[in-house]
């Protein structure tokens, strides 16, 4: 009897420094991933400032609605990057992160796709929806998903989590990107010839 409950013991002792042995092997992708997303958002806010001093009429529904998004994405990489990097001593805490961000940026992709429905600057196309909504949404459900199945699936969460925090990475990177062709090109054309001989 004695030796069935210390093998118990060794199995649950295993699995738990197993959780812990499959989350530290990560530790690399996060450095990485997280210091592009830290990188990115330094370079957003520039290009935000060298676009900001051209004269194009803005508004601020169509900033919250298609800049913030990708600062907001890019710092959740960030987030999770350094989640991921705490030496955690159990995989709860960490699934507890991944569980709380996922349901926040699920409702925050609804907020955003009610801000790209009530602003009347820009017209959205399927891409910027599927850009701007579909795709962080899908992310965002991983996430959580990821948090409810940790424990007794460390290997796949982690995964999980890893594709989840790839895809916010190009999302954010494809919407950066696009933003900065659209004020470059597109307002351009749209300016009066006056302003532009300025």
């Amino acid at each position: 009897m004695k030796e069935c409950g210390e093998d118990r013991e060794k199995e649950g002792a295993y699995a738990f420094g197993d959780n812990m042995l499959e989350l530290a092997s990560w530790n690399s992708f996060y450095v990485i991933i997280g210091s592009a997303a830290g990188a990115l958002i330094g370079l957003q806010f520039v290009v935000m400032t060298l676009i900001s001093n051209r004269p194009a009429i803005r508004a601020a529904e169509a900033g919250a609605a298609f800049a913030t998004p990708t600062i907001i994405h890019f710092g959740v990489v960030l987030l999770l990057a350094a989640a991921a990097s705490v030496p955690w001593h159990e995989i709860g805490p960490v699934s507890v992160v991944w569980g709380s961000v996922g349901l926040g940026g699920i409702a925050y992709a609804i907020v955003i796709a009610w801000r790209m429905r009530v602003q009347a600057i820009y017209r959205p196309v399927f891409e910027d929806w599927l850009f701007h909504v579909l795709l962080p949404l899908a992310a965002y459900a991983l996430l959580s998903g990821s948090a409810y199945v940790a424990h007794s699936h460390a290997r796949p969460a982690l995964m999980v989590v890893g594709a989840a925090t790839l895809l916010l990475l190009f999302v954010g990177i494809h919407n950066a990107w696009d933003a900065v062709t659209y004020h470059v090109f597109t307002e351009a054309k749209e300016q009066p010839e006056d302003e532009q001989s300025r």
